[in-house]
């Protein structure tokens, strides 16, 4: 169980690292909601499933919003 979890901490951190580096807003809102996903299945594994489920409401919550405003934003610029 111990390995499972260095494996998905390591996930974590390199999908971290990877939402600081996207500059671009839409694929930056991709990499966090593959983010938000993986840090569900981090407190999943170890074994916090109420913090998981609120994880996974605010990382797909957050996400469809900065779509709407981007979307809102990019419609204004036209």
């Amino acid at each position: 169980m111990i390995a499972l979890e260095v494996v998905v901490m390591l996930a974590v951190a390199v999908i971290a690292v990877g939402v600081v580096r996207t500059r671009d807003p839409l694929p930056q809102m991709l990499v966090f909601l593959l983010y938000g996903c993986a840090l569900a299945v981090l407190f999943l594994v170890l074994q916090a499933p109420d913090v998981a489920l609120s994880s996974i409401v605010v990382g797909l919550a957050y996400p469809v919003m900065i779509l709407l405003t981007l979307a809102k934003i990019r419609d204004r610029r036209r």
